[in-house]
């Protein structure tokens, strides 16, 4: 939510960001807990985006506002999305509890080589409870996602060619990744180099074994993401779940979040 909802879009004009589209404020709000990163830092720790796109937007974000005031803010955007959207639910009970679950697990989470899990595991934990929870969820997306990098390193995919297996197993059309930067003279050299290890064939459309190797991609991202649930335990996972599901119904409701054309998997559900 914090890259769509407008109560983020109005916190991040406030600080000076363009808000025509998402992008200034999205590289500021998730580079943010890293620092004042420049483009190298913030390019490798988001992967999938061209250099020449992080370039546009890191390290001149810190001149609108140093990361310390856009921590500041992103926390005030999340407070007012959360509060428009769970209204009285958002000091309840039930948002107390989950809050207390996912911080245990977001704690159990290790941070050896996650840079942006680390970082956020570093920020202080907020009082109120629907932010605690969402600091939590912050923590465990980025480690999910970190991990997902040392899945892709692996499998020997580079960031472009992680975009290109992506699109070609369906998991979004190919203009869905256009927003990440590359031009189409990469985009097609990646694809040829995929071509060239069996991974796609001569159309672009992926083999048996580029299927598989997503599938083992996806494999090692769930088992170097298992941790902190294994912490956890099955018992109070399975409860944490039971207690986010009203919100994400509620998420999906409002509309915020986009259905097609994006890689959330919004759509499939």
């Amino acid at each position: 939510m914090l890259y769509y909802a407008p109560e983020a879009l109005d916190e991040a004009a406030g600080l000076g960001f363009a808000t025509g589209e998402r992008w200034p404020s999205y590289f500021a709000w998730r580079a943010a807990p890293l620092g004042a990163a420049g483009r190298e830092r913030v390019t490798s720790a988001f992967y999938s985006f061209s250099p020449r796109m992080v370039g546009e937007y890191v390290p001149a974000a810190w001149d609108v506002a140093p990361p310390a005031e856009v921590l500041a803010a992103r926390l005030r955007a999340v407070d007012r999305a959360w509060r428009a959207l769970f209204g009285e639910s958002a000091d309840g009970p039930d948002m107390a509890e989950a809050a207390r679950l996912a911080r245990h697990a977001a704690e159990a989470a290790n941070s050896e080589g996650r840079p942006l899990a680390a970082a956020n595991a570093e920020l202080p934990w907020p009082a109120e409870p629907h932010l605690a929870l969402w600091q939590a969820a912050t923590v465990l997306r980025e480690h999910r996602g970190d991990g997902h990098l040392v899945a892709l390193l692996a499998a020997g995919l580079d960031p472009v060619e992680a975009l290109v297996s992506f699109a070609a197993i369906g998991a979004a059309p190919e203009e869905t990744f256009a927003s990440r930067g590359w031009s189409a003279e990469e985009w097609e050299a990646a694809r040829q180099r995929l071509v060239g290890r069996g991974l796609l064939d001569e159309g672009g459309a992926v083999t048996e074994a580029g299927r598989s190797l997503r599938a083992e991609v996806e494999l090692r991202t769930d088992e170097l993401a298992a941790e902190p649930w294994r912490a956890l335990g099955a018992d109070a996972t399975q409860r944490l779940a039971e207690l986010l599901g009203p919100l994400w119904v509620a998420v999906l409701g409002s509309g915020l979040l986009p259905t097609e054309g994006n890689t959330l998997g919004i759509g499939k559900v």
